[in-house]
């Protein structure tokens, strides 16, 4: 398997566990895991294409989801204990406000980030899912504050995995056949050889339209 059909399936399995993070509890430690692979699989396909930019959105893009995420649950921690009374249930619920909103400022920059990487992914591939992916991801992120945003974030991972799936590897572009000189065309060889006569009195050669042989003077018989 070359390094390009590695990466693409690395980055692959990465989005279907990004999918599967929508799963209670379980999904927290699928969806690090599918981060890591995505990550490793993109840095690949960077390489191929030779655009580190690829590589470096994806990066930002994962590194502001984390914060996003780390934000919403200081803010879920932060309610908890007001509710419990120790700081407050009003500074309780000022803080869990404030921790949502700080993590939905990350997650759009996030998925303007991942967008990113998708469009050019897109572009260098030709594989327009990756399209589809990064706009529905986008507007996912912008819709997360109604929750239907959810859904299409959902949808957006599932293009991205048919997208990397669908790529075309080293192995699956046609191998460039080995150019071969054309021969240089042999001309038709003449037939020069023509039967030869000789004279019955003395052997000499003589010319198959003679009628006396040239060295003796003999009256030859015709051809």
């Amino acid at each position: 398997m070359s390094s390009v059909d590695s990466s693409k399936s690395l980055a692959g399995i990465g989005s279907i566990l990004l999918i599967l993070s929508f799963i209670p509890y379980a999904g927290v430690v699928l969806g690090i895991i599918g981060a890591i692979l995505l990550l490793v699989g993109i840095k690949g396909l960077a390489s191929y294409y030779q655009d580190n930019q690829i590589y470096e959105n994806a990066l930002m893009g994962v590194v502001f989801l984390i914060i996003a995420v780390v934000a919403v649950a200081v803010a879920v921690g932060v309610l908890a204990v007001g509710i419990a009374s120790i700081i407050g249930i009003g500074i309780g619920i000022l803080a869990f406000f404030g921790g949502l909103v700080l993590a939905f400022v990350f997650y759009l920059v996030a998925a303007m980030r991942l967008r990113k990487t998708f469009d050019v992914l897109a572009q260098r591939s030709g594989e327009q899912s990756f399209n589809t992916a990064g706009t529905l991801l986008w507007y996912g992120a912008i819709l997360t504050i109604i929750l239907v945003g959810l859904i299409l974030i959902f949808i957006a991972w599932i293009f991205a995995t048919i997208a990397f799936f669908s790529m075309k590897g080293q192995s699956q572009q046609p191998s460039p056949q080995p150019y071969v000189a054309p021969s240089p065309s042999m001309p038709p060889v003449m037939q020069t050889t023509q039967a030869t006569r000789y004279c019955p009195n003395c052997g000499a050669p003589v010319a198959q339209d003679a009628v006396f042989c040239g060295h003796c003077g003999k009256q030859l018989s015709p051809a």
